[in-house]
């Protein structure tokens, strides 16, 4: 069923062939396995049947897609070879005149648009730290300039340096950087807004990840591609790109237990179970289930995306039946009441310590540091904390609340634009306290222990991640006037 309007319409699980119990049991399965989840959407016939955002998250709220943006990506290349501006047939080097070898290599001169969507460009390895080493900022010279080690379309690497070749061709051929491309073929009729998507330093967007939306808005972007490219009644993209794009390109791997192993399409992956998808670093996926009539989309902040997809296949996928059950009134007040409930609470151990009356307002000089942090300070108040970050631009405030989630924005992600934060602070042990720092429109949240030593004239820090690996603990001692 297609939707007819900007709002996906809503309906109960019963109404369209899943049992609530199925979606209980995917949710408890997820918390069993402690797996973080951010939000999710189950759509089914055209309804939506099941969403819930675990608070702090929230519908409103965008969050980074990572590399579920190539899928976005890929379909602005569909909509301009239907217009005619490109086709896929086309040479990549004959982008970029300036930016192509003196003497280029045969695989680079074979290497066309098609081989660019497939991620088969004949690369041995991602390009993409080449991309982002280059000191004059063209990335596309730089892609140009590594070596292709395979015949294009024989060889199978995933590559981000090759989707923002995508986006430098779409805007050398319509004139538009990719989001203003799209803005009026996708975004606009999907009633998709606020989207965003970072650039390259020559003002190209990435293309193969930096673009943020929310949760609905993912799961618009599927039931796009479950409907064949129509919506509203009107074909957006055509069938056959569909079917192109999400069909298998090119092997993989050998098929098995994996869904990195059944085959890619144009930037799209396959799945067990007749499946595809899209999707992204830390669990963002936007999984489309033709078959079923079915689209799951899902923001997470977890390194086991496998996980992830192995509770949707366990849970979701065998209780699909093809007409409505009958309805269960009180199994759809518990997954109501399950759903409402979806929270990534704030540690709470010692709401307060007597060492804050010893180290509150005390500034402390840190050693050199991987985050370029030179010095931190905390003072408490009634109910938060206020911490300090110090570095060679400035002071970087972020307020955390006692046992609670505090609002705010920070800087020390990117220091050219604030985010979105929720903080809180509590105390493990007397002289140590830990500070739970969340950027709710990525996947990231961080964990800083601070110990004090020596009767708070020294501190050692530790942060952790979510997602990202332990960094070495960081030292400081007490700034003296």
């Amino acid at each position: 069923m297609e939707r007819t309007s900007l709002r996906l319409p809503r309906s109960v699980p019963e109404a369209q062939g899943i049992s609530s119990a199925a979606v209980i049991d995917f949710l408890k399965a997820i918390q069993e396995r402690e797996l973080e989840l951010h939000s999710l959407m189950l759509l089914r016939h055209g309804q939506v049947v099941a969403e819930g955002w675990w608070a702090p998250y929230a519908p409103h709220l965008p969050h980074m897609l990572f590399s579920l943006s190539k899928s976005f990506t890929s379909s602005a290349i569909g909509f301009a070879a239907a217009e005619g501006k490109l086709t896929l047939d086309d040479a990549v080097v004959s982008y970029f005149p300036e930016e192509v070898p003196e003497e280029a290599d045969p695989n680079l001169a074979a290497m066309t648009i098609r081989h660019l969507l497939m991620m088969g460009t004949g690369h041995d390895k991602d390009t993409l730290s080449l991309l982002q080493q280059r000191e004059d900022g063209n990335w596309a010279k730089a892609f140009l300039s590594a070596p292709v080690e395979h015949v294009p379309g024989t060889h199978f690497v995933y590559n981000s340096g090759a989707t923002y070749m995508l986006s430098a061709i779409l805007q050398k051929a319509s004139g538009q950087t990719l989001l203003d491309y799209l803005r009026p073929r996708l975004l606009e009729p999907l009633g998709i807004e606020g989207a965003t998507w970072e650039s390259c330093p020559r003002g190209v967007h990435t293309g193969g990840w930096g673009l943020s939306v929310a949760t609905e808005d993912i799961a618009k972007f599927g039931q796009l591609y479950l409907q064949k490219g129509v919506w509203n009644g009107k074909q957006l993209l055509s069938e056959a790109w569909i079917e192109e794009a999400t069909s298998k390109q090119i092997a993989n791997g050998d098929g098995g237990e994996s869904d990195w192993a059944q085959g890619y399409g144009y930037q799209f992956w396959r799945c067990r179970h007749g499946l595809y998808r899209g999707d992204g670093a830390f669990g963002q996926f936007c999984i489309v289930m033709p078959e079923r009539d079915a689209v799951l989309a899902i923001t997470s902040g977890t390194n086991d995306m496998q996980g992830v997809m192995n509770a949707a296949w366990e849970h979701l996928l065998p209780p699909m039946a093809s007409s409505p059950l009958a309805p269960d009134l009180e199994l759809q007040a518990e997954l109501n009441a399950a759903l409402q409930e979806l929270a990534l609470r704030p540690p709470g151990l010692r709401p307060i310590s007597p060492a804050e009356a010893v180290v509150g307002g005390k500034a402390y000089q840190l050693e050199d540091n991987a985050y370029q942090w030179e010095s931190v300070s905390v003072s408490f108040e009634a109910d938060k904390a206020i911490v300090a970050i110090g570095k060679a631009n400035g002071e970087h405030r972020l307020t955390a609340g006692r046992g609670e989630w505090a609002e705010g924005a920070s800087r020390l992600l990117n220091d050219a634009a604030d985010a979105c934060v929720v903080a809180s602070f509590t105390w493990p042990e007397e002289n140590t306290l830990e500070l739970t720092t969340r950027y709710i429109e990525t996947p990231f949240a961080f964990t800083s222990r601070i110990r004090f030593e020596d009767e708070g004239e020294r501190i050692e820090m530790i942060n952790l991640s979510n997602v990202m690996p332990e960094q070495p603990a960081i030292r400081g001692l007490e700034t003296r006037e």
